[in-house]
């Protein structure tokens, strides 16, 4: 059942306005009770194997200390060694201190990897990533001759090559060289064999499945050749990543086995080498996880704008908006109108910096003053637009809660 058949959009527009009527828009909000459904139903997914939490769709810390200290999750997903030692530091003498932080891609951070280093603490719960000796020199030259132990995780490319294997048809993301279960046996030797280092993991994302939904609103075509394109790459993934697990950990036992994402927590699960999902674009619910047949995540964090123009019948026009998403040029991700429904943006002019013009049989309505409320089309990028998040509980906003951009942090 969709988000839109289980709540009555009308009653969801007045909850917002009257409860951030003292507030001046552009403003957003996160929806705790929503945030709050979002973590239980991913727990319920993930059928008792742990969440590590993406960091990256969340940014802001409260929201990523409160699902933390929720069962079912453990660890984070951070996206940038400063992040994390950020994190690790905020977090000591807390009941969260000694959180596992896993950085989920490879850093080139020199001045962050000589904190790592000399930080004893961060040392025991951050890991970096890494795909290649190329990485392991990096942080040889950051570090110089007999540094202390670093923890690093291998991360293993989980696309589809459905063509015998072959890299020229190549169907997920671009991300680490490292496919075979060989070429990740050799990588996980060579770590060992090296003063310095310490191989705790192996990771992969599958972004064919957990970032593609199966059931793209109102292109059934488009989602049947999904569904193919998952039927076709799972049995492939669980075999091919079951043989590199098992190569690399004859070598030496591992802390964990990472992989998944939001949209890909049921395939992920048939995978017995798995021993952990990753996941945090659902615990916020933006429009592209609008499109998958197993879950209907709620929109979590919302923004508003209000109306300060209308200049012709049928077209209202906010102030700014622009928030696009990261990815491909496209429509899908542009901001989308979310209350009042019946709204839609202009192809010609879409989300503005400036101004947004919005058209459809809700626009007559609006008068100046009154806002528009939005969905972000990826999880954690509008925090970066906002320094903090106003809070909604029940029908009340009960403060304000900075986001990492709020914090002054901002880790690219």
């Amino acid at each position: 059942m969709s988000y839109g058949d289980r709540v009555d959009p009308e009653a969801q527009r007045a909850r917002l306005d009257t409860a951030t009527a003292d507030l001046d828009p552009p403003v957003a909000v996160v929806d705790l009770d929503a945030f709050d459904r979002n973590a239980d139903d991913l727990v319920r997914r993930a059928a008792g194997r742990p969440i590590r939490v993406a960091s990256k769709s969340i940014r802001c810390r409260s929201l990523l200390e409160r699902v933390l200290r929720k069962p079912g999750f453990a660890g984070v997903l951070a996206y940038a060694l400063p992040e994390a030692l950020w994190l690790h530091g905020n977090w000591a003498g807390t009941d969260l201190a000694g959180t596992d932080i896993l950085v989920a891609y490879p850093t080139a951070d020199r001045a962050a990897l000589r904190a790592l280093a000399a930080d004893e603490s961060a040392r025991e719960t951050v890991a970096v990533m890494v795909d290649s000796t190329a990485h392991l020199d990096l942080i040889d030259a950051a570090l110089g001759a007999d540094h202390p132990p670093i923890r690093v995780c291998v991360e293993l490319d989980v696309s589809w090559r459905p063509v015998f294997g072959d890299r020229r048809v190549h169907i997920g993301t671009l991300r680490s060289p490292v496919f075979t279960a060989a070429q990740a046996a050799a990588l996980a030797a060579g770590i060992r064999a090296r003063a310095g280092f310490r191989l705790v993991g192996v990771m992969g994302y599958e972004g064919q499945i957990a970032g593609l939904g199966d059931a793209p609103v109102g292109n059934p075509v488009l989602g049947g050749l999904r569904r193919v394109l998952r039927r076709g790459s799972v049995p492939e993934l669980v075999r091919r990543r079951g043989e590199a697990v098992r190569a690399v950990a004859a070598g030496g036992a591992l802390e964990f086995v990472n992989g998944g994402g939001t949209g890909s927590i049921e395939e992920t699960g048939t995978d017995p080498a798995v021993t952990e999902f990753a996941a945090g674009s659902g615990l916020i619910g933006p429009t592209l996880f609008d499109n998958y047949r197993s879950f209907t995540p709620d929109p979590a964090v919302l923004f508003a704008t209000p109306v300060v123009r209308r200049p012709a019948p049928g077209v209202a026009t906010l102030l700014g908006g622009g928030f696009t998403a990261s990815g491909p040029a496209n429509s899908l991700r542009l901001p989308k109108p979310h209350l009042p429904r019946g709204l839609k943006l202009l192809p010609m002019e879409g989300a503005g910096e400036v101004q947004t013009p919005v058209t459809g049989p809700a626009a007559d309505a609006l008068a100046v003053g009154d806002r528009v409320w939005f969905r972000h089309a990826k999880a954690g990028e509008l925090a970066e637009r906002f320094t903090g998040y106003h809070v909604l509980e029940g029908d009340r906003i009960t403060g304000t809660t900075p986001t990492y951009r709020g914090e002054g942090q901002n880790f690219g």
